[in-house]
């Protein structure tokens, strides 16, 4: 398989990051993905998009280790990835945010991106509870880069504040926050947009598009939100009824005729 990719605008992208190989997964009789193959390449925006109960979250379930498929392999870095929970998966540097906001509604906007740094802690419960030595030197050097992704992200003036009473654009941005102090090489985004106004989408499409750009990290995305889905990403992979219609440059996807139908619920018989 090629290392590099030149998308339609030029931009050249390297080897993939992540291979679903002939994924299909189940729930009992119900087939939630069905036979679908696709890659994530490093240093891409990829988005997964296809209408309401196409199997995109699943599919994000799946990448991330909380969903284990029945049949087909993934790729990980060059090697097969075997079972493994979330928590290995994110050691392995895979992040993701959630649909539904996911924090501590009742800790400072600080204290939850924090919680990001928790797999990277190595000092032991002791040395931590004590802080001394390497428990302080490591709780230093996670609260740099903490401060680094709150002023990346512009947030100083919330740094404090408990979450829950920030308003939903800005929640939505501490989750984004949270991940990325993780510093993760894959991104997982699950509609990162769902529910905001106009302006708030802008300001994530920005930080969408700066992280891929300043930290050259791989994003995979689900939105429903075609104009930014076009916007912003390199490749598109579509999913209809777990199965994968299309693949390919935004251009591509968007005069797929299987596309088209599935977003229009066109009916063949």
């Amino acid at each position: 398989m090629s290392e590099t990719y030149v998308t339609p605008d030029g931009r050249t992208i390297g080897a993939p990051v992540l291979e679903m190989k002939n994924i299909t997964l189940r729930f009992g009789g119900v087939v939630a993905i069905k036979d679908i193959s696709f890659d994530i390449r490093e240093g891409e925006i990829r988005a997964i998009i296809g209408p309401n109960g196409a199997g995109k979250s699943s599919m994000l379930n799946v990448i991330n280790g909380f969903y284990h498929p029945q049949e087909g392999e993934i790729w990980f870095r060059g090697a097969k990835r075997k079972p493994m929970k979330p928590y290995q998966i994110a050691q392995q540097g895979i992040a993701r945010t959630f649909q539904n906001i996911a924090l501590f509604k009742g800790m400072s906007t600080l204290d939850n991106i924090m919680t990001g740094r928790f797999n990277q802690m190595k000092t032991n419960m002791a040395l931590q509870i004590l802080w001394k030595g390497p428990a302080e030197r490591e709780e230093q050097e996670n609260r740099e880069i903490v401060e680094k992704v709150i002023d990346f992200l512009e947030i100083q003036a919330i740094r404090k504040t408990p979450v829950g009473a920030l308003p939903y654009g800005l929640q939505k941005r501490v989750e984004l926050g949270r991940a990325l102090a993780a510093q993760p090489k894959l991104l997982l985004l699950d509609e990162p947009m769902a529910g905001m106004n106009v302006e708030e989408k802008e300001d994530m499409s920005r930080f969408i598009l700066d992280v891929n750009d300043e930290f050259g990290t791989t994003i995979a995305l689900i939105e429903h939100d075609m104009g930014v889905v076009m916007d912003i990403s390199d490749r598109v992979v579509v999913m209809d009824y777990g199965k994968k219609i299309g693949d390919g440059s935004p251009d591509e996807v968007r005069n797929n005729q299987d596309v088209i139908d599935a977003y229009l619920g066109v009916d063949h018989g």
